[in-house]
C-alpha cells in the first residue's frame, strides 16, 4: 500500500467516526425536543383542567 491509500483509509475512518458522533448528538437533541413538546402539552392540559376545577369549586 502506498501513502495515498493509507491516508484515504484513515480519512474514511475519521469521517465515519465524526458522522457517528454527529448523528448521535442530533438524535439526542431531537429526542430532548420531542420530550419537551410532550411535557408542554401535558402541562397545558393539567393547567386548564385544574383551572376549570378550581373555578367551578369557587362558583358553588
Amino acid at each position: 500500500m502506498n501513502k495515498t491509500t493509507v491516508w484515504t483509509i484513515v480519512g474514511v475512518v475519521v469521517a465515519i467516526i465524526i458522522a457517528w458522533v454527529l448523528v448521535d448528538v442530533l438524535f439526542s437533541l431531537l429526542w430532548f425536543i420531542g420530550k419537551l413538546v410532550v411535557v408542554a402539552i401535558v402541562a397545558a392540559i393539567v393547567f386548564f383542567a385544574l383551572r376549570a376545577l378550581f373555578s367551578r369549586s369557587r362558583a358553588e
